[in-house]
């Protein structure tokens, strides 16, 4: 037989011996859960997304709840549930006393993801406790949902349009970049004739920047391609004209009032002024978006600059979208081109004394953008309605009269990029039903019928006074 251990060895086990005890009968008594969610990455719409819940557990199976959380977390929807009370799909556990980790795992499955699905999900998870039937340890876990969906249409657009061409003033000039339908919002950005452009970022639209000052240009009498000089530039000498106070940025043309100054068509070259030219255009860019009900973005980037006829006629621009729902980019591409070539057409073709005339634009020699400004003239002459101009694709001349035949109209067409002027004469015929010269200027009856009914009204008078 061995010897007993000292006395001072047992009175320090003890309490250790009394710990491990302890722990055992409370180890008995609780239950064990723990509950975690696999987490995913973003997924698409219309992807079909399975969430995993884990959990492992020593202790009786009682219930299984998924939940999405809406609404900041104040509303919990319940989109699952499963009772082990009315089902036997799991196992009992046959010894109660001995510790049994079992691990579960519960799904949900969400065969056609939507924008909508986009949240937090909780799983929640509920044993009884080990020592008694009638209370019941919870667990959960949680994971939010990124729900991506690609933009569904891009366009580009031309800000401020339609807008007429200036010869000699420089003006500013905008694309306007509309993405729609994406979540998250996507990288835009454009590009010239396939080569991506370096823009400098401008946070703040340049119509806002209402203190810049006129920028100095060149005097048009200083031009060489207008003749003759004017000799308004005397005027120009020791004008007293207040100095700038501020720059715009380099490469933006400041805003200004109307040229008030008429230059005669007669006496303007077609050639550009030599100050329009500009080695390299500086252009800034600006973008923006903004949430829309549906849970997706609204990105709109624009692209500003300095606009050079010369230099930017027929310029290829695109714009671009990054997104990583998209496997490629996504785009949209314009070609800024001046119109050429107006096709008119004129109905009735064969317009009679009387009829109402429409004269319309009906396209052009080649595709035009931005849409261009319509302006229509009578060449030596009013129009019809008195007016000097009438703006619109479509010059409409009611009850056309006689006087009318051989008249020549004029109509121009213009964007920023250039201007181009076509005719079309009237051909006026006699019309069988009103008599020759029964109709004024004013499409009005007039005449031996107008003449007759005076003459009636006042042999009237006279037999009254007599």
């Amino acid at each position: 037989m061995g010897l007993p251990p000292p006395a001072g060895i047992m009175r320090t086990m003890s309490p250790l011996l009394l710990c491990l005890l302890l722990w055992d009968l409370l180890d008995l008594a609780l239950a064990y859960l723990t509950v975690s969610i696999e987490p995913l990455p973003p997924v698409v719409v219309g992807d079909a997304v399975t969430l995993k819940c884990n959990f492992k557990t020593d202790g009786k199976m009682r219930e299984i709840v998924w939940y999405r959380v809406t609404d900041g977390g104040t509303i919990k929807q319940k989109i699952f549930t499963f009772d082990a009370m009315f089902s036997t799909n799991f196992s009992h556990m046959e010894n109660y006393r001995k510790r049994e980790d079992l691990v579960y795992q519960s799904t949900v499955r969400l065969p056609e993801v939507r924008i909508s699905d986009n949240g937090p999900y909780e799983c929640h998870v509920g044993i009884y406790d080990r020592a008694t039937r009638e209370k019941v340890v919870l667990a959960s876990g949680n994971i939010f949902l990124n729900v991506m969906a690609p933009p569904t249409s891009i366009s580009v657009l031309a800000a401020d349009t339609p807008a007429p061409f200036s010869r000699y003033q420089t003006q500013n000039f905008t694309l306007v970049c509309v993405v729609s339908g994406g979540k998250p919002a996507p990288l835009v950005y454009f590009k010239r004739d396939g080569e991506p452009i370096e823009a400098t970022p401008l946070p703040e639209p340049p119509a806002g920047a209402g203190s810049w000052a006129p920028r100095n240009l060149l005097h048009r009498d200083l031009d060489d391609t207008k003749v003759p000089k004017s000799l308004a530039a005397e005027g120009e000498v020791g004008g007293g004209r207040p100095p700038a106070t501020a720059e715009p940025p380099r490469g933006l043309a400041a805003e200004r009032g109307p040229v008030t100054e008429t230059i005669p068509e007669t006496v303007v070259s077609r050639e550009f002024p030599r100050w329009v030219h500009v080695a390299e255009p500086i252009y800034y860019f600006r973008h923006t978006h903004a949430p829309v009900s549906d849970g997706t973005v609204e990105a709109r980037a624009t692209l500003t600059w300095t606009l050079n006829p010369q230099i930017d006629n027929e310029a290829l621009f695109s714009c671009e979208v990054k997104h990583p729902a998209l496997s490629m980019p996504m785009q949209s591409e314009v070609t800024l081109v001046a119109p050429k070539g107006p096709k008119i057409t004129m109905t009735p073709t064969r317009a009679r004394v009387g009829d109402t005339v429409r004269i319309l634009v009906q396209g052009f020699q080649n595709e035009v953008f931005p849409e261009p400004l319509f302006t229509w003239t009578r060449v030596g002459s009013r129009l019809l309605d008195g007016s000097t101009e009438h703006d619109g694709k479509e010059l409409v001349l009611e009850r056309v009269p006689a006087e009318l035949n051989g008249s020549m109209y004029r109509c121009t067409a213009q964007n920023p990029l250039g201007s181009t002027d076509t005719h079309t004469r009237l051909i006026v015929f006699e019309n069988p039903n009103i008599p020759r010269g029964t109709e004024d200027s004013n499409g009005s009856l007039t005449g031996h019928c107008g003449f007759r009914l005076v003459l009636a009204l006042t042999l009237t008078v006279i037999l009254e006074l007599t």
